[in-house]
């Protein structure tokens, strides 16, 4: 009985540590009035702040009315974790405005083995950058495999505001998907449990969900979705998971607002 509740708690700890895997793509800010955009992406654990895993960036890009831009990205070395030898790449990038508008820019990664959960896993992941102050064209998806479309304005939003978005795989709506919540954690806030680590909501019947936003600061949603063509490990098959994932900005209030 105690070898099977060892084994148990094991697997739990494993499956709920593979929550928390979060692409993270990072603007230097959410709105712009520059010709230069400088990016980050890594693979972590944003609330916990480790560890960082390898990963490998597909394809990338930048829409804007319809047209997809190259980003320039350059990998650079970082821990895996506090303290740790081990190195995994991270990757710095600038993307070129050339007009005002809407980019939505987005990273499709390589898949990841998970073993915890047997199956391959790709975080399709976008974030977007108002230039110049022209608004049009944030609600439109982009045909990515797995996507987040935001009902509400992704950019310009205040702690406290409440964040709609519709949740789409291969462009159809997902019905009743958990999307997981984190926030950016560089201060080292320390949560109160471990449930706190990860926020959940789950879609409805037509594929949206609901989540106001508690404090500023970048915060990322990932829905945990399905539908990845299946991939051989070891001389087996498993199947790939596709996540959407989208990472907004909460700007704090402003001084005397209670």
């Amino acid at each position: 009985m105690k070898k099977l509740l060892t084994a148990a708690i094991t697997l739990l700890t494993a499956s709920t540590s593979a929550e928390a895997h979060f692409l993270l793509l990072k603007p230097q800010n959410d709105i712009v009035n520059s010709r230069e955009i400088r990016l980050t992406a890594k693979f972590t654990h944003p609330m916990e702040g480790s560890p960082n895993m390898p990963f490998r960036i597909d394809r990338s890009g930048a829409v804007i009315n319809g047209r997809t831009l190259p980003i320039e990205w350059k990998e650079k070395k970082i821990a895996a974790a506090p303290g740790s030898k081990e190195k995994v790449p991270m990757y710095i990038g600038k993307l070129k405005i050339h007009r005002p508008g809407v980019y939505q820019i987005f990273v499709v990664p390589s898949a990841y083995f998970e073993p915890a959960e047997q199956k391959f896993i790709r975080q399709i992941t976008k974030v977007y950058v108002e230039a110049f102050g022209l608004e049009e064209g944030w609600q439109k998806p982009i045909g990515l495999k797995a996507e987040i479309v935001p009902v509400t304005r992704p950019f310009g939003l205040w702690e406290g505001n409440t964040f709609v978005g519709r949740v789409l795989f291969n462009g159809k709506p997902a019905a009743n998907i958990r999307v997981e919540v984190e926030y950016y954690n560089k201060e080292g806030i320390k949560p109160p449990n471990q449930a706190l680590v990860t926020q959940v909501v789950q879609t409805d019947e037509n594929g949206y969900f609901i989540y106001t936003i508690p404090w500023s600061g970048w915060w990322g949603f990932s829905a945990i979705g399905r539908g990845g063509k299946k991939r051989y490990r070891d001389g087996k098959l498993y199947p790939v998971e596709l996540d959407a994932v989208l990472w907004i900005k909460a700007y704090p209030k402003p001084g005397g607002v209670k």
